[in-house]
């Protein structure tokens, strides 16, 4: 399939392995919306894939806390671990929140999502903007070359057209390439990977694939470990499309184990109400 200038990703849904990809993630998001629980008990379904995505983004971000510790815990100042956990929990919390703004102004999302994140940690002038030239970027796992100020700015500009004209892409290679490209630039000071991985939780979400969030892609991603989603996204910044393909699949693969980790929830409350 040909790339257009209408639908820019449209080429990605032909590349190895993509179509498998994305009808194995269709199949698995259409099967756990069909659990029996979800009829009567989808909210509590919601949170719990809610508290475990944050669990897992921040792993990610080096605050790898067992889940019941997550649960426990109610004060996220302090140390850098707890802060992380909290950043993760209130951008899940304000994901939902955002839906309506996404797809007419991105970048104020981003830039809201930043604001969240930060949670008064980051001097005022550098929260909820992107980074100036000079600025320097707080993100450890991701060592990938910084694209430079001028750079940042020209491809959020990109994206953001991108995302407000809509396509026919499936809603997992437009969630990748948003997740891939926030990684890339790193247009903020800090907490990039978090809010890199709350935008592809909200294009999950607003493309109606999981609307009420319940497939918590942040879940796969951590289940797969750091060097397993470094290595995906070097190939997603090589650009090649064999390193697109790989990129693309570890998301969907990511999708499918939060479906798993969800289905298990389903499960549990199922066993619970019998």
């Amino acid at each position: 399939m040909s790339t257009t200038a209408s639908d820019p990703l449209a080429a990605l849904v032909s590349l190895p392995g993509v179509p498998d990809a994305v009808d194995s993630v269709r199949k698995a998001v259409d099967r756990v919306y069909g659990h029996r629980v979800m009829r009567r008990r989808s909210n509590e379904v919601t949170a719990e894939a809610a508290l475990r995505g944050s669990r897992g983004s921040a792993a990610l971000a080096g605050a790898d806390w067992n889940l019941e510790e997550v649960r426990r815990r109610t004060d996220f100042s302090g140390e850098d671990e707890a802060r992380t956990v909290g950043a993760a929990l209130r951008l899940t919390a304000e994901a939902g929140q955002l839906l309506s703004v996404w797809r007419q102004s991105p970048l104020r999302v981003l830039a809201r999502l930043h604001l969240v994140a930060a949670g008064g940690a980051t001097p005022d002038d550098a929260v909820g903007r992107p980074r100036l030239a000079g600025e320097a970027v707080d993100e450890p796992l991701i060592e990938a070359p910084l694209p430079s100020a001028g750079e940042v700015a020209g491809r959020l500009e990109g994206l953001s057209h991108l995302i407000i004209a809509g396509g026919s892409a499936p809603a997992l290679i437009t969630a990748a390439v948003v997740h891939g490209e926030l990684l890339a630039l790193r247009p903020f000071g800090s907490h990039n990977g978090l809010v890199a991985r709350t935008a592809e939780r909200i294009v999950l979400i607003g493309s109606g694939l999981d609307p009420k969030s319940i497939c918590p892609a942040e879940v796969g991603h951590a289940e797969q470990g750091r060097a397993a989603y470094v290595a995906a996204f070097e190939g997603y910044t090589a650009g090649t499309p064999e390193g697109m393909a790989a990129w693309i699949t570890h998301c969907g693969r990511s999708i499918e184990l939060g479906v798993r980790e969800s289905t298990a929830v389903c499960e549990a409350l199922q066993r619970g109400a019998a």
